[in-house]
């Protein structure tokens, strides 16, 4: 203590724990996904892996010590066995989700055809409105408290050229949870999303040529392009105790290039 200060001093690395805790990730088979999964077991959580590819369900959790689901969660039917699943698996309680699911259709508006744009809106949007419903009704009629993690997009905070489905489904996603924030919050259920920029998944790696890589790297100021460990990191954070006054947020992850000056080259 201080002469001024004989509050208690916490244990800071110890509140990244998550011993004991039960979580879904949804969209957990490669990526962000697969490296979330590692990053929340490491903490000592309790996973279902689900992910759309049976196979890769099964890989990520052999790979974590988790349990494996397989399902398309923008039917609400298979989002609701996937909570009486979870709900078997861990005795009841339910601590809460992260959700990875999402992916870009890349094509200019005036050329996109309606069936397009429903899928992004189903693939970024409806399925998150889907899991919030049934794992966070579970949660708050158990009184179980915990919380929830959605990868937003910085497309749903900025222009999002030749893919602007994608772009305002994720707008949607990150207004989704400040509502969800608010009415959850009374229930001690947080609910927070993390906006990646460039990053390097096997899914853009395989997109871009090594031309391309660069030039998506200097649009940062760091010069480089992310990975998904950086957004597993910013996951386990808001999954974890330490961010335990932080709700409603979304925390973009994209090495400063959404605040660049467009007026100054670096």
């Amino acid at each position: 203590m201080t002469s001024k200060d004989n509050s208690p001093v916490p244990d800071y690395p110890n509140l990244l724990r998550l011993d004991g805790r039960n979580l879904i990730v949804a969209g957990a088979g490669q990526g962000m996904g697969r490296q979330s999964c590692h990053a929340l077991r490491q903490a000592g959580a309790n996973l279902l892996c689900v992910d759309f590819d049976p196979r890769l369900a099964e890989e990520i959790a052999a790979e974590v010590g988790g349990v494996a689901f397989c399902g398309d969660m923008t039917q609400e039917g298979e989002v609701k066995r996937l909570v009486e699943t979870a709900a078997q698996h861990f005795g009841g309680a339910i601590h809460g989700f992260v959700d990875i699911i999402g992916v870009a259709q890349w094509e200019a508006l005036i050329d996109m055809d309606e069936s397009v744009w429903d899928a992004q809106f189903d693939v970024c949007l409806k399925h998150a409105y889907f899991l919030s419903k049934h794992v966070g009704g579970h949660m708050a009629s158990t009184g179980t408290p915990g919380t929830m993690v959605f990868i937003a997009s910085v497309h749903g905070l900025t222009a999002s050229i030749r893919h602007a489905a994608y772009g305002a489904a994720k707008a949607g996603l990150i207004s989704l949870v400040r509502s969800l924030a608010y009415e959850l919050g009374p229930k001690n259920i947080r609910v927070n999303a993390v906006a990646p920029g460039s990053i390097l998944t096997p899914r853009i790696s395989a997109m871009l040529d090594e031309a391309g890589k660069a030039a998506a790297a200097r649009r940062s100021p760091l010069n480089k392009l992310g990975i998904p460990a950086d957004i597993a990191a910013s996951v386990l954070f808001l999954s974890s105790p330490l961010a335990g006054f932080v709700t409603g947020q979304t925390l973009v992850v994209d090495g400063g290039a959404v605040v660049a000056d467009p007026y100054v080259s670096l």
